[in-house]
């Protein structure tokens, strides 16, 4: 919460990366409700759920948990752009930044809503997950398909951002040397 308010009440951290950062903070926080809801609605109480009902709440642990990691994939996409054109602000950014967010946003709910919206077992129990029950074996392998997916971007990302800067960092260290050795000649 401290995070979001002082992003709102910064001027300072009204910048894409701050924006991306605080998105994270909300699907954090949100994730962080989902899973004490998760808890509260758990147990005995998950036999006093509707189907629909348990659809929610897994859902929305889903929702927030995508939002969250989709966060982190949208962060490492926006360094890996300012690493490549090396400009930190413009407005090309803020407009992107809210794409990204938007993206983030849109992809999550699909993706924690698609059992409710039918990919689901309620229908075929011999396809059901043991340990989500009402969740179809497929759905459960897609989503962990994506999830590795975007993890390995994020690290791919990150490996390419320490490339350009070594890459970066190198040739200064060149020119730095080349031009002492010329001054001393």
């Amino acid at each position: 919460i401290f995070v979001l308010l002082t992003i709102w009440k910064t001027k300072k951290f009204h910048r894409p990366m701050y924006y991306f950062i605080g998105n994270l903070a909300l699907s954090d926080l949100l994730a962080g409700v989902a899973y004490i809801l998760n808890l509260l609605f758990s147990g005995a109480n998950t036999y006093k759920l509707t189907p629909a009902q348990w659809f929610l709440r897994e859902g929305s642990m889903f929702v927030a948990l995508s939002a969250s990691v989709f966060s982190l994939l949208a962060i490492a996409i926006e360094r890996y752009i300012t690493m490549l054109k090396m400009k930190l602000h413009n407005e090309s950014n803020s407009s992107r930044s809210f794409l990204l967010i938007s993206a983030c946003w849109v992809i999550s709910l699909v993706l924690g809503g698609l059992p409710i919206m039918g990919w689901n077992c309620v229908n075929a129990l011999p396809s059901c997950s043991t340990v989500l029950p009402l969740y179809h074996k497929h759905y459960i392998l897609f989503c962990t398909t994506v999830f590795t997916g975007l993890l390995l971007s994020i690290v791919i990302l990150y490996c390419r951002i320490y490339s350009l800067v070594r890459t970066r960092s190198r040739r200064l260290t060149f020119r730095k040397n080349v031009s002492k050795a010329s001054r001393s000649s």
